[in-house]
């Protein structure tokens, strides 16, 4: 009760080095056991980004510091934002290669509407090209084009090197351990609000859990009184709506593990359990007269999809849950903790809305990981009628690539409807700055590894609803869909293979109207690729060379969403991911036309 608490965020674009600066601080404070890492789930872990905002707390110098390690990559950017409201100060971590990127500007722009006083972390400066002058000086203009105030500008700034656990104030000095970085947050930030006696208890709700036993979970912030193990309290909505509830089981953070508490004070960070029907920003009190902490908006979506039952000729194959209604069950348990989606039930489907492409394949991923098995429609934009005005959302595309290659970038995007608006040479990299419409994105950022041959570095992020832009060309490949049900051979895939680019190898199995691959020139082709060779008792040495088959492209859920037609479906299993037509005979696709 009488230690003192500091809460703050860790914000930055992807990659940037947040979660390894974390670990880096739990490491060097001894709040990390064994190898303990904020990214704890599988699919964190496997793609090196953190997808779910988690807490953690650390102590140092007898002072409690609570940290929320945020997601990087904008289409989790509804988790950032909640994060922000619960917190007295934010360490904003920049490359000091790349400087400041799009997700930066998203999320400081948020911190400083807050009125929060970030701290810098300029971080991997041990990086061939890092620049730590230039870098700075990027976050100094940064700061000023999004209207920080002077106290604001004046931030402090940390060098680091998160990977190895090494911090300094000043390039001159030596580095030993991360204690540069800690000392400046006591310095900084200021401490909580303490517990005062008598005073009404309120307490916001800004993260969701979900436990199979304990129900839902809320993850909230104390600003006043106390909060204790089986107290009765009051849940408040800004739309006047009060419920009555009970706290089951009360914790707090010790590291990343969970620690029981009888009771926690104002100013700390907590886990509940037992308010069933709590949601994001409601206030917790114990006063049905008590005043309601500001509210937390949260973005709109973006991107929607049509998830339905698999209806393919191998439906029932592999996965474990295949109806609507475990599909819906599963999906209504996702918007217990992902506040950023919204599903609507469509007759025997589901209209999914989501922040991006990645938003919905991370949940189609999970989905998949579990059992289920689900056909899943093209991605489209959200049209909205906005004062009369069709508007759709725009995203501001941030491209580093070497200088070769940034006419291909720019021709290619100009024809999706986008339109420069700034351009940073340096060195041999050139920096690339667009708007445009999200619809001009679906399916580029495959075209944009291979126009870039793997060395771009592509970035976007939502900025509002502007205008429709009317029609945009994109490169228009064909399908070659199966006419045959049976297995793929060597000899049918080797006549094919000239035509396009295959999703299929040898002995894989294929049905009538399954994608087995695309036509670079863009016209639908209906193959067989079951076709065997005719076997005879003559053997002609110019017809019977070895077939060589070039390696196809598996597909993926990102790659799938990318590159699948208006009239596909992909095909989500367990074990597999197939491309398939609407409607599987050549017969029904005509006529549907």
């Amino acid at each position: 009760m009488s230690q003192e608490i500091r809460n703050i965020a860790i914000i930055a674009h992807v990659d940037h080095g947040k979660t390894t600066l974390t670990d880096g601080l739990m490491e060097f404070t001894g709040s990390r056991e064994g190898d303990q890492s904020m990214d704890n789930n599988a699919l964190e872990q496997e793609r090196g980004i953190t997808i779910y905002a988690k807490n953690t707390s650390v102590e140092y110098k007898d002072t409690k510091i609570n940290i929320v390690d945020t997601p990087g990559h904008a289409d989790f950017g509804s988790e950032v934002e909640r994060v922000l409201r619960s917190i007295d100060s934010v360490l904003l971590v920049v490359d000091a290669q790349e400087g400041p990127m799009p997700q930066t500007r998203f999320v400081l722009k948020k911190s400083l509407e807050l009125g929060l006083k970030p701290i810098v972390i300029i971080n991997k400066i041990d990086k061939p090209a890092a620049d730590t002058d230039r870098c700075e000086e990027q976050v100094l203009e940064l700061f000023l084009e999004l209207g920080a105030t002077d106290e604001q500008s004046n931030f402090p700034v940390v060098y680091a090197i998160g990977r190895d656990g090494l911090a300094k104030r000043k390039m001159s000095d030596e580095m030993k351990d991360l204690a540069p970085v800690l000392d400046t947050i006591l310095e900084h930030v200021p401490a909580a609000k303490g517990y005062e006696a008598g005073e009404d208890l309120r307490a916001q709700v800004f993260n969701l859990g979900y436990d199979n036993f304990l129900g839902r979970l809320a993850v909230a912030r104390i600003y006043d009184g106390k909060l204790a193990k089986g107290q009765q309290i009051f849940i408040r909505s800004h739309d006047g709506e009060t419920k009555k509830g009970k706290i089951v089981k009360l914790s707090g953070y010790k590291g990343v593990a969970q620690v029981e508490l009888e009771e926690a004070f104002a100013g700390d960070i907590v886990l509940i359990a037992g308010l069933e029907d709590i949601n994001i920003g409601e206030t917790v009190t114990n006063s049905e007269t008590a005043e309601l902490l500001p509210e937390i908006a949260i973005d709109e979506p973006t991107v929607s999809m049509r998830f339905l039952v698999n209806s393919s000729p191998f439906a029932g194959r592999e996965g474990k849950y295949v109806t609507s209604r475990q599909i819906g069950e599963r999906l209504e348990k996702e918007l217990e903790i992902n506040v950023g989606l919204q599903v609507e039930p469509q007759g025997d489907s589901f209209i999914v809305r989501g922040r991006g492409e990645m938003h919905i394949a991370i949940l189609l991923e999970n989905m998949r990981r579990e059992g289920y098995e689900m056909s899943v429609s093209q991605p489209q934009v959200i049209i909205k009628d906005i004062d009369g005005i069709k508007s759709e959302p725009f995203e501001e595309v941030t491209i580093d690539i070497p200088t070769e290659y940034q006419g291909a970038v720019i021709e290619r995007l100009s024809n999706r409807g986008f339109i420069m608006q700034n351009m940073i040479p340096h060195e041999n990299q050139v920096r690339l700055l667009f708007e445009g419409p999200t619809r001009g994105l679906l399916g580029y950022k495959n075209q944009f590894i291979i126009d870039t041959k793997g060395e771009g570095i592509l970035a976007s992020r939502f900025i509002e609803f502007r205008a429709y832009a009317g029609e945009i060309k994109k490169r228009k490949v064909g399908s070659m869909t199966s006419m045959a049900t049976g297995k793929a051979l060597g000899f049918g895939l080797f006549g094919l293979q000239d035509r396009g680019e295959l999703y299929i190898g040898a002995g894989a199995d294929v049905y009538e109207g399954m994608v087995i691959g695309n036509t670079s020139k863009g016209e639908e082709m209906v193959v067989n690729p079951t076709k065997g060779k005719q076997l005879t008792n003559v053997r002609a040495s110019g017809s019977d060379d070895a077939i060589s088959l070039t390696p196809h492209r598996p597909l993926s859920i990102e790659i799938g969403l990318e590159i699948m037609l208006e009239d596909e479906y992909l095909e989500v299993c367990p074990k597999s991911i197939r491309l398939r037509k609407q409607y599987l005979k050549e017969s029904e696709r005509k006529r549907s036309k």
